[in-house]
């Protein structure tokens, strides 16, 4: 059923499966696909995961509750417990009824190990989504004082809290360390491309809190990580591992906190002149309450206007129009000016970071 909230709102199970089903393949992942229709099936099942999908409670598609399983099947397959979808994955198997019958079978088998899977969100940490930041950095660079200071909310594993190591090539434009093993290069479309770095430009400092951050260090925390990946979508496969090698060499600076008391404590300390205060999220906002959205916006606006040019606010969201679906990249900022506090909208963007379609100040 569709409400007045939108697409997120759906609340009917099959409808919620057939969209998220569809979005996968959408969004090159037609094996994930398959398997995640294959619960439809599992929801009729006497298994304790069946049952539990049958009874779920809230909104299906908001809570990504499809995501939740599919990671937990993804999982048995990087772990070696069970390869039978790996033929599923690689495109082998598509008819829908043997992938049925595979799925069934494997939460019945592995009932216990699958039921935990349900309890959480999934944590889909991915790297492509740093491009919208920085091509946000990089237009705020030209308007504020290029020094950041970045935090970011629902930071997960850190992946983009490492963004200052990437490489990135934004359409004509290009920044970060050339030898960084993570290389950031979506197709760009729109209306040209974002400013160069200025003179000056610097991540002086990342933060990211999260309220069950995942340690990439630990093997089997990077595993778990690494199985709400689609399994069919390569290149993300690609970042993950890009991003794990990073963190064992470097582990970003990460806390577990909620949302709000996140953005309380940042805006509650001393702020070095010369710099811009950033905060940022991607594809998380929707899982917040609304309660803690508005305190958030109550908050930021409010240490808005103790900003001035050489102390800034910026705020930087990659997040989701709950009507469209599309995924926007928003910034506001606040420098004391009379404009301060208008949100532009900069880009859309591809949920995985193939794609970033700029509009710049259009």
């Amino acid at each position: 059923m569709m409400t007045e909230s939108g697409i997120m709102a759906i609340e009917e199970f099959q409808t919620a499966l057939d969209w998220q089903a569809s979005h996968a393949e959408q969004n090159g992942a037609p094996c994930t696909a398959r398997v995640i229709r294959a619960l439809a099936k599992v929801r009729e099942g006497q298994t304790a995961t069946g049952r539990r999908i049958a009874n779920w409670r809230g909104l299906t598609l908001k809570d990504a509750m499809p995501l939740r399983i599919a990671g937990g099947l993804h999982y048995l397959v990087l772990t070696g417990r069970d390869d039978r979808l790996a033929r599923v994955y690689s495109g082998q198997i598509t008819d829908q009824g043997q992938i049925d019958a595979i799925v069934c079978d494997l939460v019945e088998t592995f009932d216990t190990v699958l039921l935990p899977w349900l309890d959480g969100p999934p944590q889909t940490n991915e790297a492509g989504r740093s491009a919208s930041i920085m091509a946000g950095l990089l237009w705020l660079a030209q308007r504020s004082t290029p020094r950041f200071d970045l935090f970011e909310l629902g930071a997960s594993a850190g992946v983009n809290t490492m963004l200052e190591r990437y490489f990135f090539r934004l359409g004509e434009t290009e920044t970060g360390p050339e030898t960084s093993p993570m290389r950031i290069i979506p197709e760009w479309r729109g209306k040209g491309s974002p400013p160069s770095a200025p003179a000056g430009f610097e991540i002086a400092g990342v933060r990211g809190c999260d309220i069950s951050p995942i340690d990439l260090s630990d093997s089997e925390s990077a595993l778990r990580l690494k199985s709400y990946v689609w399994p069919d979508a390569p290149a993300r496969m690609a970042r993950i591992d890009a991003a794990i090698a990073l963190a064992n060499v470097n582990p970003p600076d990460l806390i577990k906190q909620d949302a709000h008391g996140f953005v309380s404590d940042l805006l509650a300390r001393p702020q070095a002149k010369g710099t811009t205060r950033t905060l940022f999220h991607s594809i998380m906002w929707q899982y917040l309450p609304a309660e803690t959205q508005g305190a958030i916006t109550q908050a930021m606006e409010l240490a808005g206007t103790a900003a001035t040019p050489d102390r800034a606010l910026a705020w930087i969201s990659l997040e989701t129009d709950p009507q469209t679906f599309r995924h926007e990249l928003h910034v506001r900022r606040w420098t004391g000016s009379s404009d301060d506090g208008k949100p532009v909208l900069l880009a859309h963007a591809h949920p995985h970071g193939a794609w970033v379609e700029w509009f710049g100040d259009a």
